[in-house]
């Protein structure tokens, strides 16, 4: 299978089914909640588009990354959230309704920061100066259709049809995770060529990355006073950044290998922590699950 078709047709399409499972989580009511409590909102808003670039220049410092691998990691800390960190969010217990609203409100606003700080960084990296044409209405049309879209036909089909959806609601969960595995691996064995020659100099700053902004995320819900829920929901969106929206970036736009392969490691790595954290937020599951195995036997 190619990257090219893994990115173009598979990608999506396990995005879409992620995004419906989320659509199908929620009501009406959920975001009524958030909108009745927009410090959380604020707060998550201040810890991604300021303080992650603020902690992504200090870790390419602290690794002393080369010119382009350091650029291609500062651009994924201008790209956060997505559609992914919206089903962890769910997968993970966290608050999807901020989560979304999260994204939703991103996905405004990172078309306009993304290309402006890209050219802020890159002169501060002595790359000199640099014009990206940056796709606004492209852009915002994906968000679209990979979020918001596939949500609100969530939500609908909730409304519509309560019951049933009550019943179908853990198996499309369970879809997206089995959805979420199987596009890792895709790209993993897509694009291992590229990964294996990169990895030994990403892995680390990638992980320093990722682990720092998910502790700053749930460190200022916790600080802020906000129930777990939350806590969780913070710590997701600022740890997970948007991979998809980087290597767009970094491959399209710039056409740089250099640049994507940080996007492509980092798109890989960040899964790690991420399951570990939906493990652990359902162990009660997994332990009902291998005490009634042993009962069975």
């Amino acid at each position: 299978m190619q990257a090219t078709l893994v990115s173009q047709v598979f990608l999506p399409l396990a995005l879409f089914v992620i995004m419906l499972s989320v659509g199908m989580s929620l009501k009406v009511i959920d975001f009524q909640r958030v909108l009745a409590q927009p410090k959380a909102i604020l707060l998550g808003m201040l810890a991604q588009l300021i303080c992650l670039p603020l902690l992504g220049w200090g870790v390419i410092h602290l690794f002393n990354l080369p010119l382009l691998l350091a650029a291609g990691l500062m651009i994924l800390t201008l790209a956060p959230g997505g559609a992914t960190s919206n089903a962890i969010t769910l997968l993970a217990k966290g608050d999807t309704a901020l989560s979304v609203s999260l994204t939703a409100i991103n996905s405004l606003i990172v078309p306009f920061s993304l290309p402006l700080l890209a050219l802020i960084i890159f002169n501060a990296l002595s790359m000199g100066a640099a014009e990206i044409d940056f796709p606004v209405a492209k852009t915002i049309m994906q968000m679209l259709l990979i979020t918001l879209l596939p949500v609100g036909l969530g939500m609908l089909f909730a409304y519509l049809y309560p019951t049933l959806n009550q019943r179908l609601r853990g198996v499309c969960r369970s879809l997206a995770l089995i959805l979420m595995v199987m596009t890792v691996v895709l790209l993993v064995v897509t694009s291992w060529s590229r990964l294996i020659l990169v990895l030994p100099q990403l892995a680390l700053p990638v992980m320093t990355l990722v682990l720092a902004a998910m502790l700053m995320g749930f460190l200022t819900a916790k600080w802020a006073g906000f129930s777990e829920p939350k806590q969780i929901t913070l710590l997701v969106e600022v740890g997970l950044q948007n991979a998809g929206t980087a290597l767009l970036v970094t491959s399209t736009l710039l056409q740089s290998p250099e640049m994507s392969a940080s996007a492509l490691v980092y798109g890989v790595l960040m899964q790690i922590p991420a399951l570990i954290l939906i493990a652990w937020r359902n162990r009660e599951i997994f332990s009902r699950g291998v005490r009634e195995g042993r009962s069975l036997g």
